[in-house]
């Protein structure tokens, strides 16, 4: 396929840089192969559900995670372009309350890879932003946690000058410390 795969700050946390084939009428990528992604990105995991999600400037989404049954996403954005964060909530973990942010656009048409065991978000930084991404595991509302965006213990470094939009989830945050991580 062509893809570049580098690590994140967070060794797990996956960039994924398609190679880009351009002509007159437009592009074409391979936006996903089972057998490279199984063999480069997420060693053996297998995806069941896609969602596709669109926000306007400034919202704020997450950070998300699933308890018991920890989801793994393979997240791109084909509209408008998004701050993407992850930060580890595996117990065990040396990297357990660090974190990753990269920039996903249309524009670059990067993806990232986050494997379960991490929280996820990202804000809004165009007019408007469509993302799309594959799930290792169905979503159960009853296992979804959120960590609160501005938690001075994770201390991330949001590319941001105002005040983020926020959903009622995602403003009732917990704190990492206080939050149900993943053993």
């Amino acid at each position: 396929m062509g893809n570049k795969v580098t690590a994140t700050a967070l060794p797990d946390v996956k960039l994924i840089e398609p190679e880009v084939f351009w002509d007159d009428l437009g592009f074409c990528f391979e936006s996903f192969s089972a057998d490279e992604f199984a063999n480069d990105v997420s060693q053996g995991f297998n995806f069941v559900q896609d969602r596709h999600l669109r926000a306007v400037h400034g919202v704020l989404r997450g950070l998300h995670y699933q308890v018991q049954r920890p989801q793994g996403r393979l997240i791109r954005v084909v509209q408008g372009e998004v701050f993407d964060v992850v930060v580890d909530v595996r117990l065990n973990s040396p990297h357990f309350g660090k974190w990753s942010g990269v920039y996903l656009s249309a524009a670059n048409q990067r993806q990232i890879w986050v494997p379960p065991g991490f929280a996820h978000g990202f804000v809004v930084l165009s007019d408007v932003a469509e993302c799309v991404w594959k799930t290792t595991e169905y979503w159960f509302p009853e296992l979804e946690r959120c960590l609160l965006w501005c938690d001075p213990d994770i201390g991330i470094e949001w590319p941001i000058d105002f005040e983020p939009i926020l959903g009622a989830k995602d403003a009732a945050g917990r704190r990492l410390y206080e939050a149900e991580n993943i053993a």
